[in-house]
C-alpha cells in the first residue's frame, strides 16, 4: 500500500529525501541492536557466575547460622546480633551502556558502635564459631552482592532497551521503507506517463505544424 501523495517532481524529491534518512536511520539502529546484545550477554554471563557464587557462599553462611541458632540459646543469639559494629552508606550514581542508563551502586562502611573495627559485633566466649564463619562470610559477599544488584538490573534495562529497539527496527525495515519504496516507484512511473505524454502530444503539433507549412 503506497502512502497517498500527489504525484510532482518535488514531492518525489521529498519522498527520496525521506527514504535515504529512514535507510540511514535503519543501519544505525541495527548497529545499535547488535551492540546492545553484545552489552546483554556479556552481562548476563557475569550475572550468571555472580549469583552462582554468591548463592554458594549463602548457602554455606545459611548453614552455619543454623548449626550456630542449634547449638546457642536463643537469648544468646539474639543479644550477640542485636548491636551491629557497622553500618554501610549507599550512594547510587548512573553509568551510561549505550545510552541506557543503568544504576551504579557506590557504598562505603562506617564504624556503628565504639572504636573496634571488628565485624563481630559480639564477645567470642558465648558465642560459637559457626556463627563467626556465618558472619565473616556475609561480610565478604556484601561487595558482591551489590555488583550483582547493579549488573541484574542492567541486564534488565538492557533487554527493555533492546526490545525497544528491535520494533524500531522492524517497523522501519517491513513497514516505512517498503512504503517509502513503492510511493517512489509509483510517483516516479506516473511522472513517466506524463512525459511520455506530453512527448506524444508534442511530436502530434510538429505534426500538424508540418502539414500546414
Amino acid at each position: 500500500m503506497e502512502i497517498r501523495v500527489n504525484p510532482t517532481r518535488m514531492e518525489l524529491n521529498r519522498l527520496k529525501k525521506r527514504l535515504t534518512m529512514a535507510q540511514r536511520g535503519h543501519k544505525l539502529l541495527k548497529d545499535k541492536r547488535d551492540e546492545l546484545i553484545r552489552q546483554f550477554i556479556i552481562l548476563v554471563r557475569k550475572n550468571k557466575d555472580l549469583r552462582e557464587h554468591i548463592e554458594k557462599e549463602l548457602s554455606s553462611a545459611f548453614a552455619k547460622f543454623l548449626l550456630a541458632r542449634a547449638v546457642m540459646p536463643a537469648e544468646s543469639l539474639e543479644e550477640a546480633l542485636m548491636y551491629p559494629t557497622k553500618t554501610v552508606s549507599l550512594e547510587i550514581s548512573k553509568q551510561n551502556i549505550m545510552s541506557v542508563y543503568a544504576p551504579k551502586f557506590n557504598w562505603a562502611e562506617e564504624e556503628g558502635r565504639g572504636e573496634d573495627s571488628s565485624i563481630y559485633p559480639y564477645g567470642f566466649v558465648d558465642t560459637s564459631a559457626e556463627l563467626d564463619i556465618s558472619i565473616e562470610t556475609l561480610s565478604e559477599i556484601l561487595p558482591q552482592l551489590m555488583e550483582l544488584a547493579e549488573v541484574e538490573k542492567a541486564v534488565q534495562l538492557l533487554a527493555e532497551e533492546i526490545e525497544k529497539t528491535r520494533r524500531r527496527v522492524n517497523a522501519l525495515e517491513y513497514v516505512l521503507i517498503p512504503k517509502l519504496e513503492e510511493t517512489v516507484r509509483y510517483i516516479t512511473m506516473k511522472l513517466e506517463e506524463s512525459e511520455r505524454g506530453a512527448l506524444t502530444r508534442l511530436m502530434k503539433v510538429k505534426d500538424v505544424v508540418r502539414a500546414k507549412m
